[in-house]
């Protein structure tokens, strides 16, 4: 009869930890099977639950990466780290808000950031700053070819990419 009670309460405990976690946030599965094992509970335990709330819609990785996906794309990141930080988190296909956006998008973006950060100015005859500039754009998560496109500008007016 313990065992019996051992179970419902690991149950119970998981579905609690859980639904706590996904009402602050979205989370991903993986995510969520995680930090519900560092709870030491039982893997079978958190399958079951985890099953639950995705056949609910209370768990959803598309929904999850969609969202996760806008959050970083509006705090200025750039395709390949928002994509990389997903498959971190167990998502494994690109969400359709990254589809949806174009390369131009993308450099828009960057320049976007750049202008925040740096302000715009030539950079053709301060190789030192430019590489600087292009390391903190790299480092954010654009490719070679928007980093490149971004530098390039150097007016406001030129911000229509």
């Amino acid at each position: 009869m313990a065992k019996q009670e051992n179970s419902d309460d690991q149950d119970y405990k998981a579905r609690s930890v859980a639904l706590r976690l996904l009402a602050r946030r979205e989370h991903s599965r993986q995510e969520l099977t995680l930090k519900l094992r560092q709870r030491q509970l039982d893997g079978s335990i958190i399958s079951r639950v985890l099953d639950d709330y995705e056949r609910e819609g209370w768990l959803d990785d598309d929904r999850f990466s969609d969202v996760y996906s806008r959050q970083r794309i509006d705090l200025g990141y750039g395709p390949l780290k928002v994509l990389a930080e997903l498959q971190q988190r167990g998502i494994h296909q690109t969400p359709d808000c990254l589809d949806e956006l174009t390369d131009a998008d993308w450099i828009r973006n960057a320049l976007l950031l750049r202008d925040k950060r740096f302000g715009l100015s030539d950079l053709s005859g301060n190789w030192d700053e430019k590489m600087r500039q292009a390391r903190f754009l790299t480092r954010r998560g654009f490719t070679a070819n928007q980093v490149e496109r971004a530098l390039e500008v150097s007016e406001p007016n030129d911000l229509g990419v």
